[in-house]
């Protein structure tokens, strides 16, 4: 029997924000890439519905930052973070190079548009997909997950797989290798230092690299 109390009832509103939010199609919905107001107003709606998460962990769960792996960073943490990312990025340049050829797969227009998009505005996106989808997928998806299954190995493989299938609607089933391996990745450093800025900073490190360039 399950027993429903105020807390998991609160975890599990957060979670239909932290998992849901990010599988519509917002970007169309936006028109994103029709100018500057469209790319604006498809950023102000990611921050919105980040610090509308964190409002919900501070003041209605009432729980401290800290519960999302907020901690200090140390030079270790930042450490592990950039070599994690230049290592993430590394296999994504691998898949990029040597098995999308093999099969023929090209990201796509999302990328195409991506790329031609202003450089402050990358710079933007970059941003806010480091923090916006670490703190949703890995932040708050694993440890209300684990909270709520019991098990982290279930929170785990849930959050991972979510954030895959869910990067397959705006990308295409290509990408599914990328999100994938890179999710699976960032994950794990997540898991392994207990830090949220460490997978937000890998995250920056592999998305700048392959959208600044």
């Amino acid at each position: 029997m399950i027993v429903l109390t105020r807390k998991k009832i609160y975890a599990g509103l957060g979670l239909v924000l932290a998992l849901v939010f990010p599988a519509l199609p917002v970007s169309r919905w936006e028109n994103e890439f029709k100018n500057v107001h469209h790319l604006l107003g498809y950023e102000a709606i990611w921050w919105a519905v980040v610090v509308v998460l964190l409002i919900h962990v501070r003041f209605v769960e009432r729980a401290p930052l800290a519960s999302l792996g907020f901690a200090r960073i140390t030079l270790g943490d930042f450490t592990a973070g950039a070599l994690g990312g230049a290592l993430t990025l590394a296999g994504v340049a691998a898949i990029f190079l040597a098995v999308f050829p093999l099969f023929h797969i090209h990201e796509g227009r999302q990328l195409d548009q991506l790329k031609s998009a202003p450089l402050w505005w990358r710079l933007i996106s970059v941003a806010r997909a480091a923090v916006g989808e670490e703190v949703l997928f890995r932040g708050y998806a694993i440890s209300r997950l684990h909270e709520l299954s019991g098990s982290a190995f279930v929170a785990i493989c849930l959050s991972w797989a979510i954030f895959t299938l869910e990067h397959v609607g705006i990308w295409g089933w290509g990408h599914m290798l990328i999100a994938g391996f890179g999710g699976a990745a960032l994950t794990l450093l997540f898991v392994w230092r207990n830090n949220l800025w460490v997978s937000i900073i890998a995250h920056a490190l592999m998305d700048g690299a392959t959208v600044l360039s």
